[in-house]
């Protein structure tokens, strides 16, 4: 009898363990691999710390949306970049040290055009090169197969993904594949998917209902939705907007009659059980891939009560979920807020879907008080790209760089277009230029007669003649246009005012403030470059000239010494064109000497041998010595 009861129960617990995901909730970590090529992915917009972040409010999974398709080099063949490969390995590292699940999402769609009934032919190459790739990697890792795919019928889809889920298996018979149905992953084509064989699935879905109260405001639905405003959740008859006249006619306007029925608890829960009966009927596990309310439109009380209603609902159901979306236009930050995890989260919304809240701090911008990048392989951290240049721009250009594996590459600018960077949030320099801090860099360029602009660009804010002002310095003739690395080191105190654009030009008045610093930008201001190219490295913001180390014996003989990169991380480069050897020694920093030579010519020291810290270069000869301090911090 105890033998038969306990069969029964390790069988019930069995079939509850079929019936759900290994992780219960987290979020879909958007537009960072959501771009048209490797090269446009900026890498750091996410470090290791955003993931911990993540994790700190209760998540055991991250969906990382990826416009995969777009990773290779198209057809035939849809190879893989390896640049991708690179960057998702590091994610994926991230993730496995932390513990937590990583979902690898084929987000290659667009919401106005139909599934394309041949995408088998990519999808299938794709996914063989991933599974390939990744197949001993732990099962912390997930492959989905296509995001929302839409205008293709289920038979089709459903035989194109059983397709690459063969596919995947003749190489990763270990890692779970998640799949979805047609009709953009709707709870409703569920059970229109084919029983399949392969016992190591998750189902997903998505959930957008009420949609005309989840997507008010959206500009990407047909028609737009923009003119939609203020739709209540619950429904209130008291509390409904006036219907925008534009969309009278409208499956939009159909909605809104219907509203008082579909914008209810009930109606929510009734949706949601589609899913469920679907689950326990197959006895397989779901997951809610996307769920979420647009912010522009929509009221914060109302939205915060869909998602508690949608969360404890799902979770009453044991379906684990993936929020659409972390930082974006359905996130988990306040609007208009510099999105900053110390300071900007949304509290309220973090209740609704039982997370854990952070201290939330006050936000005010303080003076930098040591320098930094802004480029160097990567664009600096809270530093976005929003760059415009019909031309080539190319953050992780491999030929022949300064230092490290990138450089910065770009042509065929028109004139006044720009490689445009974003403090996010602002910067004060202020203090930095009060120190006699200066830009620094590395340039190289073909074509002689190129010049362009350097500028910083401050802040405007709602004060009427408070405007974009800009102060700049012009790059031309004084660098060598040869195809040779040129050094650049220009004081922010030599910056010079230029006048600001908001649409119409306006002559500087003194009015710069360096304390309220919105884009650092390179310009082709004189000109368009045409075919000239350029490349830049190791653009930062510091105190010390890495390349002119000027020793002063008597205060009359110097001798110069390029130090580059510094601070460095894992090589640091010497070369000396003085007439005798110079004899030089790395010290940490307690002064103890760890390496040392005489220096003629050109010397390469391998600084990834030591732990992290602080380390100082002396250099000397017979009648004196000079020491360059902060050479690495890594």
């Amino acid at each position: 009898m105890r033998l038969s009861i306990l069969f029964l129960l390790l069988a019930f617990c069995s079939t509850i363990s079929g019936q759900t995901a290994p992780f219960s909730k987290g979020v879909n970590l958007t537009s960072w691999f959501q771009v048209g090529a490797a090269k446009e992915i900026q890498f750091t917009k996410y470090t290791k710390q955003d993931f911990e972040n993540i994790q700190s409010l209760g998540c055991d999974v991250i969906r990382l949306p990826i416009n995969l398709h777009f990773m290779t080099d198209g057809a035939p063949n849809y190879t893989l970049d390896p640049l991708f490969l690179n960057f998702l390995d590091q994610a994926v590292d991230w993730a496995e040290e932390l513990g937590i699940y990583l979902i690898l999402d084929n987000h290659t769609f667009d919401p106005a055009e139909a599934t394309d009934p041949a995408i088998g032919d990519v999808l299938v190459k794709v996914w063989e090169q991933m599974a390939t790739h990744f197949k001993d990697r732990s099962t912390l890792l997930m492959y989905e197969v296509l995001n929302e795919p839409h205008g293709i019928s289920d038979q089709l889809w459903n035989s194109i993904q059983q397709e690459v889920v063969e596919v995947i298996r003749t190489v990763d018979e270990k890692h779970t594949i998640v799949v979805g149905p047609a009709s953009w992953n709707s709870y409703t084509n569920l059970s229109l998917m084919p029983i399949y064989e392969d016992e190591n699935l998750l189902y997903t879905f998505h959930f957008y209902d009420p949609f005309i109260f989840t997507h008010q405001g959206a500009s990407w639905v047909s028609p737009s939705m923009v003119p939609l405003a203020d739709v209540p959740f619950p429904y209130s008859a008291d509390n409904m907007p006036t219907f925008p006249p534009s969309l009278n006619g409208t499956w939009i306007q159909w909605n809104f009659i219907n509203y008082n029925i579909d914008g209810t608890i009930s109606k929510i829960k009734e949706l949601i059980d589609i899913a469920v009966d679907f689950q326990q009927n197959r006895n397989v596990p779901i997951y809610c891939g996307e769920f979420g309310v647009y912010i522009p439109n929509s009221k914060q009380p109302d939205r915060v009560f869909w998602y508690d209603q949608v969360r404890q609902y799902l979770e009453e159901k044991d379906i684990a979920w993936t929020t659409w979306d972390y930082h974006g236009g359905f996130g988990l930050f306040e609007a208009n807020g510099n999105g900053l995890f110390q300071h900007d989260l949304n509290a309220d919304l973090l209740t609704a879907l039982g997370m854990d809240v952070p201290e939330q701090l006050p936000f005010e911008i303080k003076p930098d008080s040591s320098g930094f990048f802004i480029y160097s392989d990567f664009i600096g951290e809270r530093i976005e790209s929003v760059s415009y240049s019909p031309g080539e721009l190319d953050f992780y250009n491999q030929l022949a760089p300064n230092n490290d594996a990138y450089s910065l590459f770009w042509t065929g600018a028109n004139q006044y277009q720009s490689i445009s960077l974003d403090f996010r949030p602002d910067r004060d320099l202020s203090y930095l230029v009060e120190q006699d801090f200066a830009l620094d860099f590395f340039v190289k360029g073909d074509t002689p007669g190129t010049s362009f602009d350097i500028r910083f660009v401050d802040s405007e804010t709602d004060i009427p003649e408070d405007l974009p002002w800009r102060i700049r310095v012009t790059i031309d003739d004084e660098v060598s246009w040869d195809n040779t690395w040129q050094h650049v080191h220009i004081k922010l105190s030599d910056f010079v005012e230029h006048g600001a654009w908001n649409g119409t030009w306006h002559n500087p008045i003194g009015a710069f403030d360096w304390s309220k610093i919105n884009l650092v930008e390179i310009v082709a201001e004189q000109g368009a470059l045409g075919d000239a190219r350029l490349w830049f490295d190791n653009i930062q913001i510091t105190d010390i000239d890495p390349t002119e180390v000027n020793a002063v014996k008597d205060h009359k003989r110097l001798f110069p010494v390029q130090i580059f990169p510094n601070p460095a991380k894992d090589n640091l480069f010497l070369k000396s064109e003085f007439p005798a050897p110079l004899n030089y020694q790395l010290r940490d920093a307690f002064g103890r000497v760890l390496h040392g030579g005489n220096l003629l010519g050109r010397e390469e020291l391998d600084l990834s041998i030591y732990p992290a810290g602080y380390y100082f270069l002396k250099l000397y000869d017979e009648r004196g010595a000079f020491e360059v301090r902060k050479i690495i911090k890594p």
